[in-house]
């Protein structure tokens, strides 16, 4: 190579050296009781840099992942390590973070609605950490973390880079913590479980790594099941009792029906999956006293009028229920969690506005979050902390092109390639996001071994999607997931 050559390698380099982003991390430590246990552990905090290989530029960097990761001081090899992350897509990881699993939480009343402005966080007595190491990922262009300059933020904005990307983290932070050879486990909420699933796939397959559990928090694997699209009539079927529970929960169900909700729900899952299901197979060929049988059972089941029922043709769609069940009260409900109510600018709208159990918690959770990161755990910086960036619209699917995203295969495969993988669904009965009858087909629909369904583990609440929102559902939801992951260590040892 010509020295001239060399010089201009040289300057290149150079200048790329100097546009390189730096890692910045932040090492806290603080002590917490939990189940009466006094925990001393360590946070750190800060960004990890994604980086790919290039056969011109060598290493090449693409994405800084913001991260928190809480370690309990002087543990072994042998104690758990558990990934979170949300949904949306577009979400941080703040959710579960001050909801449910991190030693702080935000203060609310037993019903969820949190106290202030001013918000505050307390102890969490519910917090995993005593149980697991927690790590939470926040995805490219959530949180804190951003594709890095002259990178697309779009690139990662789609079903497949997201997985991957979010699965490189947990190989980088594994490999730099020593922690291969630590129970792993993964714990999403919502479009988080969809990532969730994938990730059963990618780890094992593309990095031989094994999981020892997977928690799903209202649960999304399988689209077709929540997408309100003329000709599939499947959602209206599967959405049906979460209705009903909503309808029950703000009395709307007729005597006997009003009396128990499990009764309600079971009755209602019973009509949706053979009657119902039925009749919406006829179409148009369903006529006569069948149809007004059916438009009847509806009524019932919802507690919506038999003339809206009629004027649906049969299929309440997710958002106009939100809009019609109070309609005369001049009143809307919650899709995240139908306990809540809100309401419009008038009462002849088609669909809610906004969703008033998203906008209960915003606030509270994100001045807290920002807080709580530079006070208690001393990082700084001024980007903006996107708690809940809309991308939704935005995303892209491209592996799914012409079908519905599912990534229960890929959560097929994590079971085909790790027999002894274990799973715990939780699911919230007034959750109209992710309704538990969606999730129920969904994990029924998964082909894979008898004896491996039994690693399958549902459980409900009397919630909403956040079920930990909901004090006595925080305190169960607590319990259940401390159960699976001390079950899944013993199986682990078992084996």
């Amino acid at each position: 190579m010509s020295e001239e050559k060399k010089d201009e390698s040289s300057q290149k380099n150079e200048k790329q050296q100097s546009e390189m982003l730096e890692e910045k991390v932040v090492i806290t430590k603080h002590a917490t009781t939990i189940n009466n246990t006094e925990i001393e552990y360590s946070v750190t905090t800060g960004t990890i840099i994604l980086k790919e290989e290039d056969v011109d530029e060598g290493e090449k960097q693409k994405a800084s992942i913001f991260y928190i990761a809480y370690t309990k001081n002087d543990a072994d090899i042998n104690r758990p390590v558990t990934f979170s992350f949300n949904g949306g897509p577009g979400s941080s990881s703040v959710w579960m973070h001050l909801g449910v699993l991190g030693p702080k939480r935000v203060l609310a009343d037993e019903f969820g609605k949190p106290s202030g402005p001013p918000f505050k966080l307390i102890d969490n007595d519910f917090s995993l950490l005593d149980e697991t190491d927690l790590v939470f990922i926040d995805p490219v262009s959530t949180g804190y973390s951003r594709s890095v300059p002259k990178e697309k933020p779009e690139q990662y904005h789609n079903v497949k880079k997201d997985i991957e990307s979010v699965g490189d983290f947990i190989r980088v932070w594994t490999t730099r913590n020593k922690r291969w050879t630590s129970p792993k486990f993964l714990i999403g909420e919502s479009y988080g479980t969809t990532r969730a699933a994938g990730l059963a796939g990618y780890l094992h397959q593309r990095h031989g790594m094994y999981l020892n559990g997977i928690m799903f928090v209202s649960s999304i694997l399988n689209f077709i099941t929540a997408q309100f699209h003329e000709g599939n009539d499947l959602p209206f079927i599967l959405f049906l009792p979460s209705y009903t529970a909503t309808a029950w929960y703000h009395k709307k169900l007729s005597g006997e029906l009003q009396a128990d909700l499990e009764t309600a729900v079971d009755q209602a899952r019973a009509f949706a999956m053979k009657d119902y299901t039925l009749a919406l197979m006829k179409g148009s060929a369903l006529k006569g006293t069948e149809r007004k049988q059916i438009v009847e059972k509806l009524a019932y089941f919802t507690g919506l009028s038999k003339t809206y029922i009629e004027g649906t043709n049969l299929r309440i769609n997710i958002h106009r229920f939100c809009k019609e069940l109070l309609r005369e009260e001049g009143k809307t409900i919650g899709r995240l969690d139908s306990r809540f109510t809100g309401f419009d600018r008038d009462d002849v709208g088609e669909t809610h506005e906004i969703d008033p159990s998203y906008s209960a918690i915003l606030g509270s959770y994100t001045a807290t979050m920002y807080d709580y990161i530079r006070r208690d755990l001393e990082y700084e910086t001024d980007l903006p902390y996107e708690v809940l960036k809309s991308l939704y619209q935005s995303w892209k699917y491209e592996n799914f092109q012409n079908q519905y995203v599912n990534t229960a295969k890929d959560l097929r495969l994590g079971f085909q390639l790790h027999p002894g993988l274990k799973v715990i669904v939780c699911n919230g009965y007034f959750d109209l996001a992710t309704p538990f009858l969606a999730t129920e087909y969904t994990f029924n629909h998964i082909p894979i071994p008898k004896d491996q369904q039994k690693n399958i583990k549902m459980t409900y609440y009397k919630s909403g999607h956040m079920m930990y929102a909901h004090s006595p559902s925080l305190k169960q939801l607590s319990k259940d997931l401390h159960k699976f992951i001390e079950d899944s260590k013993l199986t682990a040892k078992a084996q």
